[in-house]
C-alpha cells in the first residue's frame, strides 16, 4: 500500500469517532408525552399550552432540537395502555405523563426510560417511587394530593353542608391513591357521625347509576376524587349532583366554575410547568432518580354561591372570607 493511501485511510479512521460524537451531540432529542386527558378539553388545553411554552422558554423547539410525540387518551383505560406501549417502543430520551393511570401503564412497559409526571396522587402508595426525596428509579415529577388531604375534603363538605350524614366517595376503584383516600375519609368520618360509602366508577357509564342509587336515601353528599374519568365527565357529575340535591366537593377550581358547589385543590398549571422544567433537566443529562418528587406549595378553595342557593345552603361568612374564589 502506498504511503499516501495509508495516511488517507488512517485520517478517515480517526475522523469516524469524531463524526459519530458530533452526530450524537447534534441529533434531535426525543420526548414522548402521554397526556392522560382529552386533547380538546377546554380546561386542560391551557395546561398543555403552558407545558409547550415552558419547554420553548427552556430552549426546546419541536422540530429543531427536539421531536415530540404526543398521545392523548381522554382517560380511557385501553387507549392509555396502547399509548404507553407505543411511546415506550419509540425509546425516547424522556416521557412526560399526566395522571396515575398513565404513569402506571408506562411502568408496565419500561423501567429504564426516564419518566416525569404531573397531576399524580400518592406516588409512594401507588408504587411509582419509594421515596419523595430520593425516587431512585426512572420516575420523578410533581405530585398533587397526599391521602391525608382527603380528610380536608370531608371537613369542608361538612362546613358548607352541615346536614350531610352520608357521603359517597366517587372514585376509580383500580387507582391505588383513591383507595388510600377512602381509608382516610373513613377514619375522619367516624368522629363527626358521617357514614361513608365507596362509589366506584370504572368508566363514565357507571357514574350516573352509582350516584342515583346513593341519592335514594336522604342527607347525602359527595366527595369527587381527582381522576381522568371525573374530569372528562365533570358536566354530568355537576348536573347529577344538582338534580339529586347532593352537595359535592371537588378537587379542582374548574368544577365550581362549571357549576359545582365547592372545591379544594392545587394549582394544576404550576404542576405542568414544573414538569416541563424537570423534562429539561433530564434531557440535559440529570438522573430522574436523583430529582426529588415535588409537592404542591399551596391549595385553592373555591365556592359557587349560586349552586349553594339552589341546594338550599347558606355558606358561613367566615368560610367565604377564607375562599380564594367566590363565584356568584
Amino acid at each position: 500500500m502506498r504511503r499516501r493511501e495509508f495516511i488517507t485511510i488512517l485520517g478517515c479512521a480517526a475522523a469516524w469517532p469524531l463524526a459519530a460524537r458530533a452526530q450524537q451531540r447534534n441529533r434531535l432529542k426525543r420526548l414522548g408525552v402521554l397526556w392522560g386527558l382529552a386533547e380538546n378539553d377546554n380546561v386542560y388545553e391551557p395546561h398543555l399550552s403552558s407545558f409547550k411554552q415552558r419547554l420553548q422558554d427552556l430552549g426546546w423547539i419541536d422540530g429543531r432540537n427536539i421531536r415530540v410525540e404526543y398521545r392523548f387518551t381522554g382517560g380511557v383505560t385501553e387507549r392509555i395502555r396502547i399509548a404507553a406501549q407505543e411511546l415506550a417502543a419509540l425509546a425516547p430520551d424522556v416521557i412526560f405523563a399526566t395522571t396515575n393511570p398513565a404513569v402506571a401503564a408506562l411502568l408496565q412497559e419500561t423501567k429504564t426510560i426516564p419518566i416525569v409526571f404531573a397531576l399524580v396522587s400518592d406516588s409512594i402508595g401507588s408504587g411509582f417511587v419509594p421515596s419523595l426525596a430520593h425516587p431512585g428509579g426512572n420516575v420523578t415529577g410533581f405530585h398533587n394530593f397526599e391521602p391525608e388531604l382527603s380528610g380536608k375534603w370531608l371537613e369542608i363538605l361538612k362546613k358548607v353542608a352541615p346536614e350531610v350524614r352520608r357521603v359517597a366517595f366517587l372514585h376509580h376503584p383500580h387507582t391505588a391513591a383513591h383507595l388510600a383516600f377512602m381509608r382516610v375519609i373513613e377514619a375522619a368520618s367516624a368522629p363527626v357521625g358521617i357514614t361513608v360509602m365507596a362509589a366506584g366508577a370504572r368508566d363514565a357509564s357507571e357514574i350516573e347509576p352509582v350516584l342515583t342509587a346513593f341519592a335514594r336515601e336522604s342527607s347525602g353528599g359527595v366527595i369527587v376524587a381527582p381522576s381522568p374519568i371525573t374530569t372528562f365527565r365533570r358536566e354530568l357529575i355537576i348536573t347529577l349532583a344538582r338534580q339529586l340535591t347532593l352537595p359535592a366537593i371537588y378537587p379542582f377550581r374548574y368544577f365550581p366554575k362549571s357549576g359545582g358547589l365547592v372545591s379544594y385543590g392545587i394549582d394544576q398549571m404550576e404542576q405542568v410547568s414544573g414538569g416541563a422544567s424537570y423534562v429539561d433537566r433530564v434531557l440535559r443529562g440529570e438522573n430522574p432518580g436523583e430529582l426529588p418528587v415535588q409537592l404542591p406549595t399551596r391549595y385553592e378553595l373555591a365556592v359557587n354561591l349560586k349552586t349553594a342557593k339552589a341546594l338550599g345552603l347558606k355558606i358561613p361568612e367566615s368560610f367565604l372570607l377564607r375562599a380564594d374564589e367566590v363565584i356568584e
